[in-house]
């Protein structure tokens, strides 16, 4: 590193009041406009908020719903995911991705991860195929999309449908296509902590499948048409019109707040190779991959690191934010004990759970507090 940064920095984890003050007062006349329409559910700003986002993400349908967690369960109750069914999915993964499968009566299989992407390891995935398999559910993890050329393979031979689980990962490429195109149906979170956050819960589901499509339009308001008649038993998935509009004026600036992410990342990158910390070359600490012909959006820059928890505790005394994700695997957690496959091995996962650090990285972090991160990050080490 070139020059010792300044000692007197606080470093959050995220810090959304810099993205919100440029947008204030756009946003507000937003909220207003959906307001004086007093129209708060569904309506023209979730239409508007649907077309926008198919184009963008360059989907042919997309569903606009209540949250990330009920884009799953909306997605799986379309497909008949039930009592019988199987489902694989990593072990590794923000706890929605299993227990909404679980919810259902269906049986999550868990899985290992890549031990260099975080993201599902594709052989596994292959060992993992029963004939009770329903659905194959991949995470697109920190904003890394996973191997699916691999996956969509496997789910053709096996005649299972893929189903992306993109939350993390709006933007984000791979050889050209979209997170968020490539499965049978795909989805996606609006957590105001996501790249592109709502101000509340808001989620996404895209699809090229026409009646799918349907289908899902149709669960997500009690399975109603024409209203208060009931084909099917759905759920109240609906999204709000005031996180429509804000999410409308958030969405055209995506692409520059990634942007941002990736320059912090490679800036990042050059820190730690400066301060020998870059395990590639010797150094303690693993920094997430990039591989060749992917596009990474960073939702979070992941690092792994030995003595995990002891450099936490420094970082966080030296009043930088960081977040463990994820500290415990499904397979350990209490309430999938009962599921064959929890007590199965899954040494990747574990590895991770035990090491991995998420760092700052929101679009507008600055030079000096990426420099002053990397500084304490080599204080802990130096040494040890």
């Amino acid at each position: 590193m070139n020059a010792r940064p300044a000692l007197d920095i606080t470093v959050p984890l995220l810090d959304l009041s810099a993205q919100y003050q440029p947008l204030r007062d756009e946003i507000l006349r937003a909220i207003t406009r959906v307001c004086d329409s007093q129209r708060f559910i569904l309506g023209p700003e979730v239409d508007s908020l649907e077309r926008e986002l198919a184009r963008m993400i360059g989907a042919e349908h997309a569903i606009a719903v209540s949250s990330g967690t009920d884009a799953l369960l909306a997605v799986l109750m379309a497909l008949g995911i039930g009592p019988g069914a199987e489902v694989i999915t990593p072990t590794y993964s923000f706890f929605a991705t299993a227990g909404c499968v679980s919810r259902l009566g269906a049986t999550p299989v868990f899985v290992d991860i890549d031990p260099v992407t975080f993201n599902v390891d594709p052989s596994a995935v292959r060992r993992a195929l029963t004939p009770r398999t329903r659905a194959i559910l991949p995470v697109h993890l920190f904003g890394l999309v996973a191997d699916m050329d691999a996956l969509l393979a496997i789910g053709r031979e096996a005649n299972v449908p893929v189903i992306e689980d993109a939350a993390q990962a709006i933007g984000a490429t791979t050889h050209g296509r979209q997170a968020g195109t490539m499965g049978l149906a795909n989805c996606f979170s609006f957590f105001p902590s996501k790249n592109l956050g709502a101000f509340g819960d808001g989620g996404l589901i895209t699809t090229n499948d026409a009646a799918l499509a349907q289908e899902i339009r149709l669960l997500r308001n009690h399975g109603a048409e024409p209203k208060y008649h009931h084909a099917r038993i759905g759920g109240n998935f609906r999204l709000d019109a005031l996180q429509a509009a804000v999410l409308r004026v958030k969405a055209p600036h995506l692409a520059g707040w990634t942007d941002a992410r990736r320059q912090n990342a490679d800036r990042y990158r050059t820190l730690f190779r400066e301060a020998g910390l870059d395990a590639s070359t010797g150094g303690a600490v693993r920094l997430p991959v990039e591989p060749a012909g992917a596009r990474h959006i960073y939702n979070q820059f992941v690092i792994r690191a030995p003595e995990r928890d002891a450099l936490r505790s420094h970082l966080t005394a030296n009043r930088i934010g960081t977040e463990v994700y994820y500290p415990v695997p499904f397979h350990r957690q209490a309430c999938f004990a009962g599921v064959p496959t929890a007590r199965g091995s899954f040494p990747v996962a574990d590895e991770a759970a035990a090491t991995s650090l998420a760092l700052p990285i929101f679009g507008e972090l600055t030079r000096e507090q990426q420099r002053h991160v990397v500084h304490r990050i080599a204080e802990f080490y130096r040494g040890r």
